[in-house]
């Protein structure tokens, strides 16, 4: 083979570079295609097959439990007035609703109330709006109450309202027993705090998480005492609108509120 001079080989180079070659490659062609002969059994058949030489798996680390029960009532217990209460509500992280709501409603009304009426939780509406009991459920509510002598924004006597869970549940499901519990504790609280002279349960929920019991037709109109208050479950407006004549029922018992009240 005659050998190329420096030119001539630089020459060369720049016509293959200008044709669009853009690697080198071997002296001797090269089948990327081609496969060896025989494969190496994979080392791994091996590895499964002796437990000593088994990787170790890494260890496992369980996540602690967090009790939001009993960290709900020590934060409760430290609340000395509803402003610090509703604080305290809102800065509590286990409960799952509150990061499917948009609004947080923690109570209406002013400590000293006559009446303190817990309704069940709030519903679509409600949350969107940040209101209590928007719409015909709040219309009917007040008139209701108004009815008696007693009013959510009016000047004493007058009515306390508040939800069961201050953050609305998914797809306005019934809140669940563990939910019902953690919570519980700033609800009692709140009680406390409002002192009032009658409470009132308005739905199953409420009735449920303060008395352990279901069923408003066979709850409504009897007299009970939730800690040391006396206490009657009635209708929530929302039932009443499905049940219009159980309105006549939720006038009775708005009465016997009435009686207790100005004993």
């Amino acid at each position: 083979m005659e050998s190329v001079d420096y030119h001539s080989a630089a020459a060369m180079l720049a016509w293959q570079i200008e044709l669009g070659a853009d690697e080198s490659i071997c002296d001797q062609p090269l089948n990327r295609y081609e496969l060896p002969a025989a494969l190496a059994k994979p080392a791994k058949a091996a590895v499964a097959n002796d437990p000593k030489a088994r990787p170790t798996p890494p260890p496992v680390y369980e996540v602690p439990k967090v009790d939001g029960a009993a960290i709900s009532r020590d934060l409760a217990a430290k609340a000395g007035d509803l402003v610090a209460l509703e604080q305290a509500v809102a800065g509590f992280e286990h409960c799952e609703l509150k990061r499917g709501a948009r609004n947080m409603l923690f109570g209406q009304g002013v400590a000293g109330a006559s009446v303190m009426v817990i309704g069940d939780a709030p519903n679509r509406d409600d949350d969107r709006a940040g209101v209590f009991l928007e719409g015909a459920r709040g219309l009917l509510f007040d008139k209701m109450f108004s009815a008696i002598g007693l009013s959510r924004t009016g000047e004493a006597p007058a009515v306390y309202y508040s939800h069961i869970m201050p953050w609305r549940p998914p797809q306005d499901r019934d809140p669940k027993p563990d939910e019902l519990s953690m919570m519980k504790p700033f609800i009692e609280r709140q009680i406390t705090l409002v002192n009032p002279d009658v409470l009132i349960l308005m739905g199953n929920i409420a009735c449920q998480c303060m008395m352990g019991k279901r069923g408003m037709t066979r709850l409504r109109g009897d007299w009970v005492e939730v800690m040391g208050k006396p206490t009657l479950p009635m209708f929530h407006p929302s039932q009443l609108m499905r049940t219009p004549i159980a309105k006549r029922d939720a006038w009775a018992d708005l009465l016997s509120v009435k009686s207790r009240i100005q004993d």
